[in-house]
């Protein structure tokens, strides 16, 4: 049964935001850091929907939000895998930690 009410959406946003934060703190990796990057991204995405759906008395402004939203997270992600080609091409690693430490 699908449940139809603000609680279940706000609950999935809060679920997809808490993965993005543990995500950033314990991934050693600026790929796994990108990853829950863009979990935390759609996380508020859901969050603008759910309240769009229920609470808005304009339907339009949650759904141009999100897709405002969508295209940061794009734009966000392309330079991130810039930045992590860079990274790579000077060090040959991307873990943070070895580029903290080569970094001298």
């Amino acid at each position: 049964m699908i449940s139809n009410h603000l609680n279940s959406y706000l609950i999935l946003a809060v679920f997809l935001l808490i993965a993005g934060i543990y995500g950033l703190i314990q991934h050693r990796s600026f790929i796994g850091m990108l990853v829950s990057t863009e979990l935390i991204l759609n996380g508020a995405g859901v969050n603008f929907m759910a309240f769009n759906r229920f609470l808005a008395p304009d339907p339009a402004v949650g759904q141009v939000i999100t897709l405002f939203i969508m295209g940061i997270a794009a734009a966000e992600a392309a330079i991130v895998v810039s930045f992590i080609l860079a990274v790579f091409r000077k060090y040959r690693s991307i873990d943070p930690d070895e580029v903290k430490e080569l970094h001298g």
